[in-house]
Order: C-alpha cells, then sequence, then structure tokens
C-alpha cells in the first residue's frame, strides 16, 4: 500500500512538467495582433469595405498566414 501512493505524486509530477515543454516549444507573437501584419490588414479592410468580405477570400487568407507567421494561433 505503501508503494501505491508514492508513485501517484511521481506520475503527477511527470505530466505537469511535460506541459511547459510543449508551450515553450510555441512561438510566442512578438507584437500584439491589432499591431502584426499592417501591410496585409490594410489591403483586406479595404477589400472588405469596398467589396464585402465574400469577394475577399485571397487577401483574407494572406493576412491569416502573415498572422501565424508572426506566431499567433488563427
Amino acid at each position: 500500500m505503501g508503494n501505491s501512493a508514492s508513485a501517484f505524486p511521481s506520475v503527477v509530477a511527470a505530466s505537469a512538467a511535460d506541459e511547459p515543454t510543449k508551450s515553450a516549444t510555441k512561438e510566442k507573437p512578438k507584437c500584439k495582433a491589432c499591431c502584426a501584419c499592417p501591410e496585409t490588414k490594410k489591403a483586406r479592410d479595404a477589400c472588405i469595405m469596398e467589396n464585402g468580405e465574400e469577394n475577399c477570400s485571397e487577401l483574407i487568407e494572406k493576412h491569416k498566414q502573415c498572422m501565424r507567421d508572426m506566431g499567433f494561433n488563427i
């Protein structure tokens, strides 16, 4: 009975120790989302205002890809 009780905390500690490693491998954004990719954001916004969102899918996707490249989870 003593062995099973002492084995449990080591299992919890091992899984908790793995978590920071997983999040540390992700690249954190270097700026706020509002300041990232100003070129693609401006082109996307102008297109949406003039043509409607349904007609700007290419620019929307370019902006999303830029945001992903900057480290945002889009």
